[in-house]
């Protein structure tokens, strides 16, 4: 299984010079958890959603301020730019690339998503929620054709790993 097999396609990107309210508003309002960061057509950084806590997490009462409206809490945040809090030295992947091998990059540095890369251009975006779908669509195809070998003696476990590769 490639990994332009699993990616999304559709993927939503930021400059480095848009605001995080950019990033918070996808992260926040479109469930996004991962944003490629793009500048003159490459992919130059990216963020996610942990990355944006930290800066939340981490900002001072003065840089908050906090008014009571109609029993709601509504914080202003002071704008900072993409560039600032963006990890840089970002670790793409070809889309041809096999799906294990993005989920063993994934595993050995710690990170959610791995923009795809074709020419130098972003193409799309895998990530491990990506990987654990196609996990489980394979697992349960695999279990009920396990099940089937129960009706039919005549196939054999090794044909039922083909079967479910297939699909």
């Amino acid at each position: 299984m490639k990994v332009k097999d699993l990616m999304t396609v559709k993927v939503r990107t930021v400059s480095p010079e848009d605001k995080i309210d950019r990033v918070f508003f996808f992260m926040n309002f479109e469930q996004i958890r991962h944003i490629p960061v793009v500048e003159k057509g490459k992919v130059v950084g990216i963020l996610s959603d942990r990355d944006l806590k930290k800066v939340f997490g981490s900002l001072k009462m003065n840089e908050i301020n906090a008014l009571n409206d109609n029993q709601q809490m509504v914080y202003t945040v002071k704008s900072r730019m993409v560039r600032t809090i963006m990890r840089r030295g970002v670790i793409t992947i070809h889309p041809l690339a096999e799906a294990y091998e993005a989920a063993a990059v994934m595993a050995k540095r710690k990170i959610g998503a791995l923009p795809v890369v074709k020419n130098e251009k972003l193409v799309g975006i895998i990530s491990a929620t990506d990987i654990l779908r196609a996990f489980v669509k394979l697992t349960s195809s695999s279990d009920s054709l396990i099940k089937q070998t129960d009706k039919s003696p005549g196939l054999s476990s090794s044909r039922i790993f083909q079967k479910a590769k297939l699909k």
